[in-house]
């Protein structure tokens, strides 16, 4: 499982005294944490990978805007915490792979308009959930729905 994944790597990090790698870890379990304590779930490996996408996403956010300001100090830190959280992520899924996922979900529901874009979406998140930026998947799957 991708927590116990996390907290293994926590343990060694705190014995390795790498401070950076440790505050990241401990950043993403409390992220999960209030996600279980919010819902009242234990979160699954498919639910993790949603926190660290969205963790992600989060710090590329910041970065951007760091980077506009001038602080190259800050821009630094959220990329480090980037590459530490992409590390617990699936390899991501190239763009043809996408599109062949994206035509089997289509195929399986049997979707031809865009009424059954969540059909679609309900189909597909587990299987690409973590690999693909599911923003662009929509965006894919509307095209094609609408065409």
């Amino acid at each position: 499982m991708l927590k116990q994944r996390l907290q293994d790597d926590m343990k060694a990090a705190l014995k390795a005294g790498d401070k950076e790698q440790l505050g990241t870890i401990r950043l993403i379990n409390a992220a999960i944490k209030q996600r279980e304590v919010d819902e009242r779930i234990e979160l699954s490996d498919t639910d993790v990978l949603a926190v660290l996408e969205k963790m992600v996403k989060q710090r590329r956010d910041s970065f951007a805007q760091y980077q506009n300001a001038g602080r190259e100090d800050l821009a630094a830190k959220e990329a480090a915490e980037i590459v530490i959280c992409q590390k617990y992520l699936p390899e991501p899924l190239s763009e043809a792979d996408i599109d062949a996922c994206i035509d089997d979900a289509i195929t399986e529901v049997g979707a031809s308009s865009m009424r059954d874009m969540g059909q679609v979406m309900g189909v597909l998140k587990p299987r690409i959930q973590g690999r693909a930026d599911m923003g662009q998947v929509s965006a894919r799957i509307k095209q094609r729905l609408m065409a």
